[in-house]
């Protein structure tokens, strides 16, 4: 399920469901996914809630509880995108709103895959960037983090994983 509760020019619920349902499937990610494309405040909060990191960040990962009613289909998990960081650093980089929320949607797909970068010896990196090639999307989260492709430096405070609290 996608939500987007703050509007991405060129971007419908629509669009952005068959592009996570192409992106888990690439990334080799079962079940579902539900995406939330929201606010700034709304993902600070969400952070400072899950994470206790009173701040805002681009895309948030949740990881499903691996217990599950037979029968029921499975969720891999959860993403929130903030929609203002996402816009913002579109500008910055040069490409779509729209394009950017999809490289945020694919990184938070590899963090629930399993995925992470700041221990991977540079796994994630890696996928992430054949993944965004295979999707047609321009220069990867991580990529951009570590300056391969644009020369700027570490936006790792801007990046974030968190866990479901149960």
């Amino acid at each position: 399920m996608v939500i987007l509760q703050k509007p991405i020019t060129g971007l419908s619920e629509a669009g952005l469901e068959r592009f996570l349902l192409r992106a888990r499937r690439a990334a080799g990610l079962k079940g579902r996914v539900n995406l939330l494309v929201t606010s700034g405040a709304e993902v600070r909060s969400l952070n400072r809630r899950f994470r206790g990191k009173n701040k805002e960040t681009d895309v948030l990962s949740f990881p499903a509880n691996s217990e599950r009613t037979p029968g029921a289909s499975r969720l891999a998990g959860e993403i929130a995108i903030s929609a203002d960081v996402a816009k913002q650093s579109a500008a910055q980089l040069g490409h779509s709103a729209a394009d950017e929320v999809k490289i945020l949607a694919l990184h938070g797909i590899l963090h629930l895959a399993g995925f992470d970068h700041e221990r991977d010896n540079g796994q994630m990196k890696r996928r992430e960037r054949r993944l965004r090639r295979a999707l047609r999307l321009p220069a990867g989260l991580i990529e951009r983090a570590t300056g391969a492709e644009t020369g700027r430096g570490s936006s790792s405070g801007r990046r974030a994983q968190a866990r479901r609290k149960s």
